[in-house]
């Protein structure tokens, strides 16, 4: 089913996109795999022989009456892999996770202290592949206002929220590309004022585009 393309005028809200995945039901099993791989043709057998890891990470559209914003977090420097990049609360699915629901949940729970009272989740985008063996599924709610969040220190340096309708803008969606280990990678980069978005969260925010918005 297509989609209405983005306007200048349309209105970013959180009903709106709610509207937008009621509208657009997928049938089970016909999902695609977005990730690394779409933009680096290349390392699709790469990724395939990994072992990859199940993941998790919350897309969290705030439902605020200016417009609906996207909330995002810097993590800590102090960290061995990802340090200060941009990101969605996530992390591994645990076993005791009853679903990747319940791990988004759970890890924005624990990074962000997000209860789960003030969250309403709409459903999920394609999992995503990453090249650092991950196959992550990005899990889109909208979350009414009147939380409190606090950042985990541990792998929080910073909270923040961006507007949806900047992040749902393909003017705002440059390719870039740089060398990781000797290799040139291509990816998707969102920069905002002084938030440098980009990677894999900026992957996840085009597929979101690409599915409901393009």
């Amino acid at each position: 089913m297509s989609m209405p393309a983005v306007q200048a005028s349309m209105p970013f809200t959180a009903e709106d996109l709610r509207q937008r995945f009621e509208t657009r039901k997928d049938e089970p099993g016909t999902g695609v795999e977005f990730g690394d791989h779409l933009l680096n043709p290349d390392i699709v057998q790469l990724m395939e022989d990994r072992d990859a890891r199940e993941a998790a990470v919350l897309v969290p559209v705030v439902d605020r009456a200016e417009g609906a914003s996207v909330i995002l977090t810097e993590r800590s420097r102090s960290l061995r892999k990802h340090s200060g990049q941009i990101a969605f609360p996530g992390g591994s699915v645990d076993p005791e996770d009853a679903s990747v629901e319940a791990a988004a949940l759970r890890e924005a729970r624990e990074e962000i202290d997000l209860a789960a009272r003030h969250v309403e989740i709409l459903g999920r985008l394609p999992r995503y592949l990453t090249t650092t063996g991950f196959r992550i599924t990005p899990v889109v709610a909208i979350v009414a206002p009147g939380f409190k969040l606090k950042a985990n220190p541990d792998e929080v340096a910073d909270i923040f929220e961006t507007p949806l309708s900047f992040l749902m803008n393909a003017a705002n969606h440059r390719r870039a590309s740089r060398a990781f280990g000797g290799v040139e990678r291509h990816f998707y980069e969102m920069p905002h004022g002084e938030r440098y978005i980009w990677g894999v969260t900026a992957g996840i925010l085009r597929t979101l585009y690409e599915r409901y918005y393009a």
